[in-house]
């Protein structure tokens, strides 16, 4: 008999209804794993509470200990009482950075018994692979003459052979698991210098794929498409800017961002990956205990998939799909979903 492995989760609750969601997800991470998996949890207590307490938003000596952990469990990061920007560099992007967690990875799926708002939806489960640590997110730029009539603020996006080349063969190495075509998204009749970078490495990694498609399509004309044939995308790959405004549009096709999970992946395994939903803290709805946690349960599949625990992923996967079937339309607390959920496992 194989030893059930123990597996180390850093656990960021984070800020709003994080912390109600995040329990939901660890209960059914238990459950779908129970004899081939235990897992220990590191709670970080990092967030708008934290900042506004004492100033910190993600210490070096808690970075550290972070990268011991085997994966991240996040719940949401936002506080309206903190200007924008600081706990998303601060925290959300350090972490992304620190850990090389190269590629953003989004899937997109509409459930039976979620209304999707397009008349004739068709069809739709594709993935989006975003660039997750260069582009216009880097960091790279600044501001001169702040506050006067002559301020001047730049933001440059940092394209590199080496972290696209490795998101296009992430991407490649997806669809060969899927069903087997890459959308390249960009905007290279206008970003002529990191577009045309883009479209010469997804050609040359297509040559080591022959049995994937692959097609080009400007970022303007995929939010056409997304809304009026999402059905035709399978994996996209795109930048880290473009790849974040298409997955929240996404995410509203298929009946809002309560069912959109996410993962920041360091594919190398160098350090850990880090996954969570992409709704935000909902701070209008925290405390209430109404927040939906499907999508922080879809973000635990995902958690386990990378660990490599396919079987629990999938019998996750294969419960919330029948929860949103039969129950999805229906009004529920945030225990009562994680409850019917977890009756299902």
């Amino acid at each position: 008999m194989s030893e059930t492995r123990t597996y180390r989760i850093a656990v960021i609750p984070g800020d709003g209804i994080g912390k109600e969601i995040i329990p939901v997800a660890q209960q059914v991470m238990e459950k779908a794993t129970a004899g081939l998996a235990d897992f220990t949890y590191e709670n970080f207590d990092l967030g708008a509470e934290r900042y506004l307490r004492d100033g910190t938003i993600l210490p070096d000596e808690e970075l550290e200990r972070i990268k011991r952990n085997d994966a991240i469990l996040l719940g949401a990061i936002g506080d309206p009482r903190i200007k924008a920007g600081i706990l998303e560099r601060g925290l959300l992007l350090k972490l992304r950075f620190a850990l090389d967690q190269y590629v953003n990875l989004r899937p997109t799926k509409l459930y039976k018994g979620v209304t999707s708002p397009l008349s004739n939806p068709g069809d739709i489960d594709f993935v989006v692979v975003r660039e997750g640590t260069e582009g216009l997110y880097c960091g790279a730029g600044g501001a001169i003459r702040q506050g006067t009539e002559a301020e001047v603020a730049t933001e440059i996006s940092i394209n590199t052979a080496y972290g696209v080349e490795r998101v296009v063969r992430y991407a490649f190495d997806l669809a060969m698991k899927r069903r087997r075509h890459v959308t390249l998204v960009h905007k290279k009749n206008v970003l002529v210098n990191a577009g045309d970078m883009w479209q010469r490495l997804v050609d040359k990694v297509a040559k080591d794929y022959p049995d994937v498609g692959h097609d080009y399509l400007h970022i303007d004309a995929t939010t056409i498409f997304l809304v009026t044939e999402p059905s035709r995308f399978d994996v996209i790959v795109t930048d880290n800017l473009f790849g974040d405004i298409l997955t929240d549009e996404a995410g509203a096709v298929v009946g809002g961002v309560g069912y959109s999970a996410s993962g920041c992946i360091n594919a190398s395994n160098q350090y850990p990956s880090m996954f969570e939903p992409i709704h935000g803290s909902a701070p209008d709805i925290a405390g209430q205990g109404i927040a939906n946690p499907t999508a922080a349960v879809l973000s635990a599949a995902m958690l386990l998939r990378h660990l490599g625990l396919e079987e629990p992923a999938t019998s996750i996967e294969r419960a919330v799909e029948a929860d949103i079937e039969e129950r999805g339309s229906t009004q529920r607390s945030t225990e009562r979903v994680g409850q019917d959920i977890l009756a299902r496992l």
